[in-house]
């Protein structure tokens, strides 16, 4: 969450910031709670003091009736004491209730907007692929080929789940090693991460676990849920820690899988791997000091360039809009690679993104390290290597050829063993 102290000292550009991102916070209403606060707060310390005096007077020589006084005024002062924390227990929930929907600053250099339309592409790799062939999507490819069985994943599990079969499990295993290998070789601490996380990680990190709207699945009477990205757990990692940065940025890489409602999520783009309930990525994620975390976006966003870079896939970065930021991050780059089969001519889809989160989720998860003597909190980055689900269209969809078969990406090649799905009959 934002710093209250900078909430109240800001409160018109919070509120600007809130709108710009289409959201709804009460920025007046964390003001009162948080003077509500203070307030109580100066009155308890001011009601111990006194007690501290009676109990002090105590110790004296009295007469009776000055230390039945004494005695009538320590019990009063004591119930009175009680009752300030008591009441300030309410008012400290009710503050972090409400400054918890308030979301990040925005960078300023964020494109104002809400939809797809208003991000600002800033980088482009390669030009879309062009076929003298239709192209076929993902789907139609995966059926011809026996890659991806759709219709028993849903009838065992439900819609949007499926079965990885034959060349598919392969390449999604390629995929996954080709991304761990580039991130060790940045200095990256490779993890495979819990899929469970307790309901106050995922909450500080920024995902709701609870509710209609909620896009995690939450484990009933366990106070925990699955996790819809390894950000949650590498995330909770060092929560209430005070961390060492002196030898900089805390690169962390995670392989999980990732579990989604998607409630509400549905059209054409949502179909086959684009849009599903569980799929694997590697996800990276960093704790630096805070005058380090703008240039540890941008290393970030080159590393996922160079992950599709090497995998030969037309791809180009966006700025992505402040009504698409969500609430934690201060700015966010989405890498889209172009999906030859979507659409009628094709179209680019998201596969990656980065984001700085800046102190909004260290402030929640008591994240912090010392400089110059002094505590501050962390900043935070995440960044997917890949995602296998999305990844893998890209590479079916760019790699398909006019008799049927797939050619795979030479960067992929020796950790599956083969440089081509063959044509099927």
């Amino acid at each position: 969450m934002l710093d209250l102290k900078y909430i109240k000292e800001n409160a018109e550009a919070v509120k600007a910031n809130i709108a710009a991102r289409y959201m709804n916070a009460d920025v007046d209403e964390v003001i009162r709670l948080y003077d509500q606060r203070n307030a109580l707060i100066t009155e308890t310390d001011e009601l111990r003091r006194r007690r501290n005096e009676n109990a002090k007077a105590m110790k004296a020589k009295l007469e009776p009736e000055e230390r039945q006084k004494l005695i009538t005024e320590g019990k009063s002062l004591k119930e009175a004491i009680a009752g300030k924390e008591a009441e300030a227990v309410g008012v400290k929930e009710a503050l972090e209730e409400k400054a918890g929907l308030i979301p990040n600053m925005a960078h300023p250099e964020a494109p104002l907007g809400k939809e797809d339309k208003d991000n600002s592409e800033v980088a482009r790799s390669g030009e879309p692929t062009k076929f003298d062939f239709k192209a076929k999507d993902h789907v139609e490819l995966a059926e011809a080929l026996d890659l991806i069985d759709f219709e028993t994943g849903a009838k065992v599990s439900g819609s949007k789940f499926y079965f990885l079969k034959n060349e598919a499990v392969l390449l999604d295993l390629a995929l996954t090693r080709y991304a761990l290998d580039i991130l060790r070789n940045h200095g990256f601490t490779l993890t495979i991460t819990p899929d469970i996380a307790r309901n106050e990680i995922a909450a500080g990190i920024g995902y709701n676990p609870r509710g209609d709207e909620t896009n995690i699945y939450s484990l009933e009477g366990t106070g925990t849920c699955l996790v819809g990205t390894a950000e949650i757990t590498l995330g909770g990692y060092y929560a209430g820690d005070i961390i060492n940065l002196d030898d900089g940025p805390i690169l962390m890489a995670g392989l999980s899988h990732c579990f989604r409602r998607e409630a509400g999520a549905a059209g054409q783009y949502s179909k086959g791997l684009y849009r599903v309930h569980q799929f694997t990525k590697v996800e990276m994620f960093v704790y630096t000091k805070a005058e380090d975390s703008d240039e540890t976006l941008f290393k970030l966003r080159a590393i996922e360039e160079e992950i599709f870079n090497g995998l030969g896939i037309p791809f180009r970065v966006v700025d992505t809009c402040t009504g698409d930021l969500g609430a934690p991050a201060y700015r966010k780059f989405d890498l889209e690679a172009w999906m030859p089969g979507r659409g009628e001519n094709g179209e680019w889809g998201e596969v990656t993104s980065t984001s700085n989160c800046t102190d909004y989720q260290s402030r929640r998860l008591g994240i912090r390290y010392k400089e110059d003597g002094k505590t501050r909190h962390a900043h935070t980055l995440n960044g997917t290597a890949v995602a296998l689900s999305r990844a893998m269209i890209a590479v079916l969809e760019n790699g398909q050829k006019a008799d049927g078969s797939i050619a795979i990406p030479e960067a992929l090649v020796p950790y599956c063993g083969f440089s081509e799905i063959p044509a099927k009959g």
